[in-house]
């Protein structure tokens, strides 16, 4: 790993200067299907893992599902002019699986189709470039009954499904993202569970995380082939640090913290980038892998399969990872193989999901990638916070934390591309209030506040203020 010490490489980051950022830089934002679509039975969809996990009691906050969610569907039109109002350059969305292949398979449903066609007309009929992403955790419930992520097979029918959705969309569409953070779908699904399918079998994990990438493979070569322009993988990476380093990142690092790191950091980053761009694992991924049920499912070929040329990797940054040896400490559930490791809070101030607030670890994370995996360019695909908004009597919503968020946010991708950084945009989650996974409706990360009840959309002052930033290209000077 990397360490890279962004101190004296970004004075706009250090001293809240006027940061411009480069011509031709893309401003977006993103959601994704099951957070927001709804009509989770019209028009011939079927059932995904979320359905089911959402409505097993005990699964998500409160109940909640996203049956209705934001009702996207039948106001994406609404949706897309509060795009164009805020001048966004792209947006960045995901298609449903189970709209496309009600059971993962198959010809596929022409309703499905219809209704992204529609979404990315209105799109481009606002100026607005579309992102799509073929794959943001609703695999189709049957494909899960059948083994899911964890099953060979399933890498083979998404790479169907994305041709098909190609074949429908590539007129207009050129921007394609295969998987949406496969650490969380095959480890936060298959290892701890407390996200769909919700399962607790770390060997299964392993298994799902090497057949997304396999997947990933497969359908980035087939839609190189259909003539798709640009494709990209994200991942959720983060910087992995010792308590001391996030506030210093020269901070002297002991031997057996530094082993925790490293090991950290394998699973997390090296674990899905490596295969992706080198056409290989890492050595101690593989050994944990092999004390987790085997190698049996790495069959020959696959990492060729695997290793794809890509066009960008989409990193969703929300704060570092912080941990240091802890010897005895069993391994953390979401992290299979992380015995002695133990994982501590970040010092600062935290947002409602508990998140610590650490703009700089944003910078160091780019710079970081930039260094080590100079072929391919990168893109902020997910970039923000949840407070507690409420819209107040005068109908504003004065989202002032999640404002200074988003700005320490964006001077620490400023500070990146001083740095050398090849990163051509940002795109700011949430466009809208959503359903948050197995936090349900209680976690708002949105720009713009959805009343769940009404449906009715409310501009918060971070909506605004983003507004502005895309305007001018940069972010003003800290008054």
């Amino acid at each position: 790993m990397t360490v890279v010490n962004a101190r004296g490489t970004a004075p706009s980051l250090l001293t809240g200067g006027r940061a411009d950022f480069p011509a031709g830089f893309v401003w977006g934002a993103a959601t994704a299907s099951y957070q927001i679509e709804g009509a989770a039975a019209e028009d011939g969809r079927g059932r995904s893992i979320w359905d089911a996990f959402s409505h097993t009691p005990g699964k998500v906050a409160g109940g909640d599902t996203g049956d209705v969610a934001c009702d996207h569907y039948h106001r994406y039109a609404e949706d897309v002019r509060l795009m164009a109002e805020l001048g966004l350059h792209a947006y960045r969305f995901s298609v449903a699986w189970p709209r496309i292949q009600a059971d993962g398979t198959g010809p596929a449903n022409p309703l499905g189709l219809a209704f992204y066609d529609r979404l990315v007309d209105e799109l481009l009929a606002a100026g607005i470039t579309p992102y799509t992403t073929l794959y943001h955790w609703d695999l189709p419930q049957a494909l899960q009954e059948r083994g899911g992520w964890a099953d060979r097979d399933t890498a083979y029918r998404f790479a169907e499904y994305a041709e098909l959705v190609h074949a429908r969309l590539g007129d207009r569409v050129g921007h394609w993202t295969t998987l949406n953070e496969p650490w969380v779908s095959a480890f936060l699904g298959y290892a701890s569970g407390v996200h769909a399918p919700g399962e607790q079998d770390p060997a299964a994990a392993f298994r799902a995380a090497h057949h997304l990438l396999l997947g990933h493979g497969l359908a980035a070569r087939a839609l190189r082939a259909a003539g798709a322009r640009e494709i990209s993988l994200v991942v959720n990476s983060a910087p992995v640090l010792t308590p001391a380093q996030v506030a210093d990142p020269s901070a002297p690092v002991a031997e057996a913290d530094a082993e925790a790191v490293r090991r950290v950091d394998a699973l997390l980053t090296r674990q899905f980038l490596d295969p992706a761009l080198r056409g290989e694992y890492p050595a101690e991924v593989l050994e944990i892998v092999e004390r987790h049920g085997g190698l049996a499912h790495l069959a020959d070929g696959d990492l060729e399969v695997i290793r794809q040329p890509i066009d960008l990797v989409g990193i969703n940054y929300y704060n570092p990872c912080v941990v240091e040896s802890g010897p005895g400490e069993p391994a953390n559930p979401a992290w299979p193989g992380t015995e002695d490791v133990r994982f501590c809070p970040a010092e600062g101030p935290l947002t409602a999901m508990g998140w610590p607030i650490v703009p700089t670890g944003l910078s160091r994370l780019l710079l970081r990638l930039a260094a080590d995996y100079p072929e391919v360019g990168l893109i902020v695909t997910e970039n923000g916070a949840a407070f507690d908004d409420t819209v107040e009597e005068d109908g504003r919503v004065r989202d002032t934390r999640r404002t200074a968020y988003l700005d320490g946010h964006l001077r620490a991708v400023h500070a990146a591309i001083e740095g050398g950084a090849d990163l051509r945009g940002y795109i700011v989650w949430s466009l809208l209030d959503n359903f948050e996974w197995a936090e349900g409706y209680r976690r708002r990360f949105g720009i713009v506040h959805v009343d769940f009840d009404t449906q009715r959309r409310t501009l918060k002052d971070s909506a605004l203020w983003y507004r502005d930033v895309i305007q001018r290209n940069g972010v003003l000077e800290k008054a």
